[in-house]
């Protein structure tokens, strides 16, 4: 209802038109029952001038009928196209807005489904279901009406008929509408699984697991038959008892029609016209049953899209929350808690932390010892348990989500690369950029050397997330999109510990370059690439268990002096 508001004004004119064709297609009988009573009981009535009044009066009904039927055909369908639009782009904007904690428990093929498939029956659902409803009822009534001023009896024989027949039909109905959601639900997970065998057939390939991956979607693929069987079963049994009671109201009306002819209860002209209006009516029901299908998709759309829709983000601006600005990069980490779900252990426990603006600190300490988990609380993709995260003396929760991102960049090991070219994706740190400001970037990341040795240079397609690139160059085309940025507050999670040696070395020459003049957090794989940090904290059971430079913490001689003098890779520590 909220979207058809938007259209309100279409929607009435079109509901309009359905009105006058209604009317128009209601008069043809009347026409007819009067030429017919004329012609049998008063013949020298019959004349030319009778008729030619009765055929104007019919053509000037037609063409109404065109004419709206025209505009309910065009404008109508294309009022259900934009509803259609506008719930898409409603759900693409809700998913834009959902936490990391949504996504990890979300598959990407599922929403995929509920982006495409679930919303493309909604144009014809939201055309056809005011308007075939509207014509529906408006037929019912006017036919009622007017059967009632032909015969009495006859018409409360055949109208008892209809709500027994809803009331039969109706069982099926649900069977068709827990189908046909059974049959999105397994759509989506369809998808899923065929998106992520897909996107990993190297792996499948390398592993030389093909069959076993044929066999999986095999017994999807059976499953999913199986659902459109149970579907188009309730479907088959639907449209039989429409058909057993559409059978069922012809014989009522031979039987009765017959009697009350031989009574002469009812004249030649108005049995024509009763005969008529009932194949009327029951063409209307027919054509309600044929939709059932499309309203069934309709229903379980946007039953699925209120689905996600419902779905409320637990990261969300706070009611009172400002603009940070421009930030100068201070950040404190107040007796922090965190977990990720209820029923886990926390990851951090009153943890305290303080970096000065322009402070390059280094990460470093086992798997699960909360590292990655500090640098994903500073841009608040998890809300912390208790205490509180400050940059520049404000919590991060009482400022903009935007404002707040706005002033931190990311450089992470595994570098996602969108589909397009190599200038669409350094450009996509900072859209409005220039060639030029793209081409300083290049160079500050040292990426333009390699981009010149493409084929087309900063037009080179980089295939699906980057394939045709390297990982060295990768990552170099994600620094490049950092530097365009320009974000005060810089993130480095283990950005050159999935490179080779020589491409750690120039990638890690570029990311000196992007730290400069800013405060740098980076989680370190490798030891010997933070050597040169304001200062290295050594996590370990979620707690710091030594800090210091690099100087400090060898002549401690303790933890990090020990993992590094056994070849400086934090494998060690586990």
């Amino acid at each position: 209802m909220p979207y058809f508001k938007k259209y309100k004004n279409i929607l009435m004119l079109d509901l309009l038109c359905a009105g006058l064709t209604t009317v128009s297609e209601m008069v043809l009988p009347l026409i007819l029952r009067r030429l017919t009573d004329v012609g049998m009981n008063n013949f020298s009535d019959l004349t030319m001038e009778l008729v030619l009044r009765l055929a104007i009066l019919f053509g000037i009904l037609k063409i109404i009928d065109l004419v709206a039927g025209y505009y309910m055909t065009s404008v109508g369908h294309m009022m259900g196209a934009k509803i259609e639009t506008d719930m898409r782009s409603d759900l693409y904007t809700h998913l834009q807005t959902m936490s990391d904690s949504f996504y990890n428990e979300t598959k990407i093929g599922i929403l995929m489904s509920r982006i495409t498939n679930d919303l493309f029956d909604i144009t014809e659902f939201s055309h056809h279901v005011p308007e075939e409803y509207f014509i529906g009822g408006l037929k019912i009534l006017v036919s009622l009406f007017i059967l009632l001023n032909i015969n009495v009896k006859m018409t409360l024989l055949i109208y008892i008929m209809i709500p027994i027949m809803i009331y039969f039909a109706s069982k099926y109905q649900r069977r068709m509408k827990n189908a046909q959601k059974e049959q999105r639900v397994h759509v989506g997970n369809f998808n899923s699984s065929i998106e992520d065998t897909l996107l990993g057939v190297r792996v499948v390939k390398s592993f030389a697991n093909e069959e076993m991956e044929l066999e999986k979607f095999e017994t999807e693929n059976e499953k999913f038959l199986g659902i459109k069987r149970k579907y188009y079963r309730s479907m088959a049994g639907f449209n039989t008892i429409t058909k057993l009671f559409d059978g069922l109201m012809y014989l009522i009306l031979i039987i009765t029609g017959g009697y009350f002819m031989m009574k002469r209860e009812i004249e030649a002209g108005d049995l024509l016209a009763y005969v008529m209006y009932v194949t009327s009516l029951l063409n209307t029901v027919k054509r309600i049953v044929e939709f059932t299908e499309q309203f069934q998709k309709g229903i379980t759309g946007i039953e699925r899209f209120e689905e996600i829709m419902d779905e409320k983000s637990d990261i969300v601006d706070s009611e009172n929350a400002v603009d940070i600005g421009k930030v100068e990069g201070k950040i404190e980490f107040r007796d922090v808690t965190f977990k990720y779900e209820v029923d886990t252990d926390n990851v951090l426990e009153h943890f305290n932390l303080k970096i000065r603006p322009g402070g390059n600190i280094a990460l470093v300490g086992p798997s699960g010892a909360g590292k990655t988990t500090i640098c994903n609380l500073i841009p608040r993709f998890y809300d912390v348990n208790s205490g509180e995260i400050l940059v520049d003396d404000k919590n991060v929760k009482d400022v903009t989500l935007k404002s707040l991102r706005d002033n931190i960049g990311i450089v992470q090991q595994d570098v996602y690369l969108f589909s397009g070219t190599v200038l669409d994706n350094i450009r996509y740190g900072k859209p409005d950029a220039t060639d030029k400001e793209v081409l300083r970037a290049s160079d500050l990341a040292g990426a333009t050397e390699f981009i010149d040795n493409l084929p087309e240079k900063f037009n080179t397609y980089v295939g699906e997330r980057g394939l045709k690139l390297s990982g060295g160059q990768k990552q170099r085309i994600s620094i490049a999109r950092v530097f365009l940025k320009n974000p005060p507050i810089l993130i480095l999670d283990e950005a050159t510990s999935a490179l080779d040696n020589k491409s750690e070395q120039v990638v890690q020459e570029s990311l000196e370059e992007l730290t400069k003049g800013r405060t740098t957090l980076t989680i370190a794989h490798r030891l010997t690439t933070v050597q040169n940090a304001d200062e290295i904290i050594v996590m370990e059971d979620r707690r710091i268990i030594e800090r210091g430079t690099h100087e400090e913490l060898m002549n401690k001689k303790g933890r990090y002096y020990d993992l590094y003098t056994k070849g400086g890779l934090l494998d060690k520590l586990n």
